[in-house]
């Protein structure tokens, strides 16, 4: 009885097959949507955003309940139940910056880059995402504070309907102004790529450089201080304008050509340099 014959020769080797689909801007979005809900970091700015309006639109209803001598004509204004928006663009600022910011501090960006080489679909899914989201939760926010302002003011002396000269405008505004001023501080940290840098540079440009020219130089500071970026696109989300203000629709047109011009920036910049 002869014994079984062994088959000596190597096995063939295994070939995997993988599909492998374009970059597209669309693939790009939900890449960065993904990295945005995963982020305990941004529902947790959102969320505080979002109540402080809220809250704060309540406090100033309450504190303005009764009409007198000491209350200013903006205490009065459909938008001062809108002042919340002064800590939302804090925290939504702060939101931009982190967005972008916080994929190069942890070196997340070079992973990123390698998979969409191009770039550009990059910006313009961050930018998607984080417009889509914010514009959504801020201009939401901003009809429940201001009806919520004004249904307490209700029970002690007449308040404002979405109705009156303006005040769709102002509430509206207040949600865009948010938006685009969180899309400004996404664009301070594509330029500058460093977390505490960017918000550095977001805090001068939006709170301290319209104080220096408004208070500081005197009429022609404030003349050159109404086209910043934080003073022309608030004038969309105010009631009364001081004399130096641009008009609501031309303070929001000054505010969304920064952001393009900020968009062509950091798209050249993001195609020239190393991660």
């Amino acid at each position: 009885m002869s014994a079984p014959l062994l088959d000596t020769r190597p096995p063939a080797p295994v070939t995997l097959r993988t599909e492998s689909q374009p970059v597209t801007v669309r693939r790009a979005i939900a890449s960065e949507w993904i990295k945005f809900r995963t982020l305990r970091s941004t529902w947790a700015v959102l969320g505080v955003a979002v109540v402080g309006m809220v809250v704060l639109g309540l406090v100033v209803a309450y504190n303005t309940r009764h009409l007198g001598s000491n209350l200013q004509p903006n205490d009065i204004a459909p938008s001062a139940t809108l002042q919340g928006y002064y800590l939302g663009q804090l925290l939504i600022g702060a939101l931009g910056v982190l967005f972008v910011s916080g994929e190069y501090s942890t070196g997340m960006i070079r992973a990123t880059l390698a998979a969409v080489p191009k770039r550009l679909p990059v910006l313009w899914a961050k930018l998607a995402v984080f417009v889509a989201v914010t514009a959504t939760c801020m201009i939401v926010i901003s009809f429940v504070a201001f009806l919520s302002a004004q249904g307490l003011l209700s029970h002690y002396r007449p308040g404002y309907s979405l109705g009156d000269p303006g005040v769709l405008r102002v509430v509206l505004g207040t949600g865009i102004y948010l938006t685009l001023i969180g899309v400004i501080g996404g664009i301070l940290a594509w330029i500058v790529r460093s977390t505490p840098g960017a918000l550095v540079a977001y805090v001068g440009v939006v709170l301290i450089l319209p104080v220096l020219f408004g208070d500081l130089l005197g009429n022609w500071g404030k003349n050159v201080g109404k086209f910043l970026p934080g003073s022309a696109g608030s004038r969309f989300a105010e009631s009364i304008p001081d004399g130096y203000s641009l008009t609501p629709w031309w303070g929001l047109a000054v505010m969304v050509a920064w952001v393009l011009i900020g968009l062509g920036v950091a798209a050249v910049l993001l195609r020239r340099r190393d991660a």
